[in-house]
């Protein structure tokens, strides 16, 4: 429980307290990190953009971000058991730091993909570090809440980091050098922290068979998110800026996404506490689909509609990330957790490797609009695809639904902490 004073938090399990000021640490050293984050994201395509490179070049950047990240879902576990959670935070954090410095160098689009791969490797595991460190401090009464601060810190990063791009000059090694600079900041944090280690994490084991018994509304959503999320998030300002939207246009344009997301996903996620979470779904999925086609239908119009429009976009298609995780939460039965999570994971990765990769191949012959259809086919599918489980299967009772924590599908969702380890088995399929 939080005390009178407001200095600790009691863990529920015996462990020693743990300070705020040591929790504020891990979630201030991601919104650090989020701000070179989000700098470098909407600098690299402008900057190929102004240097005259075809935009083929900007998506397999984004596709060897998501092969690094799908890596790095698979691969930080083994780091973390060998070397524990503060080490392999630095040890990430350095990789971007790299990341960043190759970079700085110019723009030699091969080096910038495997700059870009490295990124995503370090980023995913930064994400599943920093997310099972505060899971293991934090009591579960008010776990929803905390992690609810750091999604919101995070996004407000990538906000922050955005905008930023109106100010500098994109034709300097400005924009590396700043996000080396959050992301040595970052370490500072928790390199001085007094948070305590959790114990090395389980081994997770892919079993998506068992997953999609268990969920498979929960599963698919995860496949629709982990495409629509990076094809939005990656291609809306390789296609603005081959439109010819100008620096400050494509940065605010990417700095208003993130709003959407903080704006849709709390409303959202309170009648989803109060219905069955199905229909929320379909609902997210349908103001995806009706924004994607205004996307179509003002593409290269007016700046400030076009900001409405991504704005509804992404949020719509964010919080089908956390709605569908909080459904599977409340299909899951204990012994069910560690397959169902990793598992959930893995589609997360997986889907965010392979449909930009479809997207940067049919957009060399289609032109840079295309991720736009490929998200429509993504909400359409996912629509119909729940709107059929609706039918064939019953919901959950509202006894045995948890809550609603809002969550960002930047951000992926560690084993660890998909779900609170005290959970009893809940019916239904």
């Amino acid at each position: 429980m939080l005390e009178k004073n407001r200095t600790t938090i009691e863990p529920d399990d015996g462990n020693q307290p743990a300070p705020l000021i040591a929790i504020a640490s891990v979630v201030a050293s991601m919104a650090l990190i989020a701000i070179g984050n989000g700098l470098m994201f909407a600098f690299i395509p402008v900057r190929l953009g102004a240097d005259g490179f075809d935009p083929t070049w900007a998506g397999l950047i984004v596709t060897g971000l998501s092969a690094g990240g799908l890596a790095g879902c698979i691969l930080t576990g083994p780091l973390v058991r060998r070397v524990g959670h503060a080490r392999a935070f630095m040890v990430l954090s350095a990789l971007i730091a790299l990341s960043n410095a190759a970079i700085g160098a110019g723009p030699i689009p091969l080096i910038w993909i495997a700059a870009r791969a490295l990124y995503g490797f370090a980023i995913c595991g930064l994400f599943i570090v920093a997310q099972s460190w505060l899971n293991d401090a934090v009591p579960n009464a008010i776990r929803g809440r905390v992690m609810a601060v750091f999604y919101v810190a995070y996004v407000a990063g990538l906000g922050v980091g955005y905008a930023t791009l109106a100010a500098i000059d994109i034709r300097t090694a400005a924009a590396p050098l700043i996000g080396i600079t959050f992301t040595a900041l970052s370490i500072l944090p928790v390199g001085m922290t007094r948070l305590a280690q959790p114990p090395p994490p389980q081994a997770a084991s892919v079993a998506l068979g068992r997953a999609w018994r268990i969920s498979p509304v929960g599963v698919a959503g995860m496949f629709a998110v982990g495409g629509l999320s990076m094809i939005i998030s990656g291609f809306a300002p390789i296609h603005a800026t081959a439109k010819g939207y100008s620096q400050a246009d494509v940065a605010l344009l990417l700095s208003a996404m993130p709003v959407g997301t903080l704006i849709l996903q709390i409303p959202l996620g309170w009648i989803s506490d109060r219905t069955d979470r199905r229909y929320v779904l379909i609902g997210a999925a349908l103001l995806a689909l009706v924004a994607s086609l205004l996307a179509i239908a003002f593409d290269g119009g007016a700046l400030a509609v076009l900001l409405v429009v991504y704005l509804i976009w992404d949020g719509a298609s964010e919080s089908i990330y956390s709605l569908s995780s909080a459904h599977a939460a409340d299909r899951a039965g204990k012994d069910d957790l560690l397959a169902l999570s990793s598992s959930m994971l893995f589609a997360w990765s997986l889907a965010g490797f392979v449909v930009p990769g479809i997207v940067t191949g049919l957009s060399a012959v289609y032109g840079t609009g295309t991720f736009i259809y490929v998200g429509i086919v993504i909400a359409s599918a996912f629509c119909l695809f729940v709107s059929w489980r609706v039918l064939a299967a019953r919901p959950v009772p509202a006894t045995a639904t948890g809550s609603f924590a809002p969550m960002c599908a930047q951000a992926p969702l560690p084993v660890e902490l998909a779900f609170a380890p005290d959970e009893q088995p809940r019916p239904g399929n």
